[in-house]
């Protein structure tokens, strides 16, 4: 039954699932639609909103460009692959395959949302090469989408923004609520129950996916040169010739950038994509052979960072129309008002998950809708940590068919959306069951 299932739904979306970049235009216009329907925004009131938000999301697009390249650029240097090839021999079937890229997308998500995202990506070309080499047959898209849906549970992982938010000095509800500790967020027992019954939940059920007919990885989505063969004529080398391939250089620099990545970790800095793209600068940089070596490395992985120029700029104009109009606002009084202090985090959570299509940003939403569902809970008595988590909970959900974030994987992987949207379908269906029964029950 659940093999006819799969099988409906991964043939709808590969017939009728388009190019992110025609969803992020479908929202857009839309968005656009709506605005001018439910609003007092004329047509031209709300293209002006539109291009104010457009360029809004430039520091996260630079983020995600940098931490899809340099984490794919740390991955091909010769002592990171040789870890991540070591690993994938672990696995000696497909089933296994999948269980454990969903395991490791889940502890490493957990640590920190952006290697979450990355890591399994790239490990599952590795894995799907290292099977196909030993004629095990693994369904790409499945092995890959596995690594997706285990990284979901990262939103309540140490890097979730809107914990992080309400544990932070003076944040912008502080004098309605106060601090907000994690151990009543993301380190209470109700959210860390999610998250084991949903890493328990998803390896079984992502287990029994695999289909009749296999798509086998082909390593045609990214060309990687042998930049460590063995240079001929070195000693005949010009000076500019010898710094280039010098292994001192990228060493020196890497040591620096070290020192200053320790610093900022021992002086109680967090976690966050900043940092973590510094990491992997400073892995690059100590593990590369040579500063040509080092951009020859860069050039390969600046390749798959296309996609992101065009379609973050997209959601962050949907996002200003959404928050500047005021439809924001309105569809989520719009839950508020059919809620009392038991069912407001349920419909916290719902409205969360649809506003999450549109506001593809844990920031950006909680700006709009942390005032609205904190005031309301306030006024009708209920769990407002637990109201806060429900909204973490919606956009952790509905990211499972989030476009957003799957273009960082997609563009690593080489595959399209309508590829593993049809799993993406099944494990939001998957995942609703579980948050609306920790919402409802416990």
């Amino acid at each position: 039954m659940l093999k006819k299932i799969t099988n409906l739904s991964v043939k709808i979306a590969e017939r009728c699932i388009p190019d992110p970049l025609v969803i992020a235009i479908g929202l857009t216009m839309m968005c656009f639609i709506m605005v001018i329907s439910f609003t007092p925004y004329s047509a031209l009131d709300t293209i002006d909103a539109w291009g104010r938000g457009y360029w809004s999301l430039l520091a996260f697009t630079a983020q995600m460009i940098l931490i899809l390249s340099l984490g794919h650029l740390v991955a091909h240097t010769k002592p990171v692959n040789a870890v991540l090839v070591k690993i994938s021999k672990n696995f000696s079937s497909a089933k296994s395959a999948y269980i454990g890229i969903t395991l490791i997308a889940s502890f490493s998500s957990l640590f920190s949302w952006g290697i979450g995202l990355i890591l399994p990506a790239i490990l599952s070309c590795i894995i799907a090469s290292n099977l196909k080499r030993r004629n095990i047959k693994v369904h790409f898209p499945l092995l890959v989408y596995c690594g997706y849906v285990g990284s979901l549970v990262g939103m309540q992982g140490l890097s979730s923004t809107i914990p992080l938010i309400l544990n932070t000095p003076n944040h912008f509800l502080a004098d309605k609520i106060g601090l907000i500790s994690l151990s009543d967020t993301i380190f209470s027992n109700w959210s860390m129950l999610i998250v084991l019954f949903i890493m328990i939940a998803l390896p079984i059920f992502v287990s029994n996916l695999h289909p009749d007919k296999v798509r086998e990885y082909t390593g045609e989505n990214i060309k990687i040169k042998n930049t460590n063969a063995k240079k001929l004529d070195s000693d005949k080398w010009h000076l500019s010739q010898k710094l280039e391939n010098s292994r001192y250089i990228t060493l020196l620099l890497g040591i620096f950038a070290g020192i200053y990545s320790l610093q900022h970790f021992i002086q109680g800095g967090s976690l966050n994509l900043n940092s973590l793209n510094m990491i992997f600068v400073v892995l690059g940089l100590l593990f590369s052979d040579s500063v040509k070596h080092y951009i020859e490395l860069l050039s390969n992985a600046a390749k798959v960072a296309g996609p992101f120029l065009i379609q973050y700029p997209l959601y962050a104009g949907l996002m200003g129309m959404m928050a500047e109009s005021g439809l924001a606002e309105i569809f989520v009084n719009g839950f508020v008002a059919i809620s009392n202090s038991e069912s407001l985090a349920l419909w916290t959570f719902l409205s969360a998950g649809i506003l999450n299509i549109f506001i593809p940003s844990a920031g950006g939403q909680w700006a709009v809708q942390g005032p609205i569902i904190i005031e309301a809970a306030l006024q009708l008595g209920a769990d407002i940590p637990r109201v806060s988590m429900a909204v973490v909970l919606g956009e952790a959900w509905t990211n499972a068919i989030q476009p957003l974030y799957l273009v960082p994987v997609l563009a690593i992987t080489g595959l399209n959306i309508r590829d593993i949207m049809g799993y993406s379908i099944l494990g939001l269906f998957l995942c609703a069951t579980i948050y609306l029964s920790a919402l409802v029950f416990f």
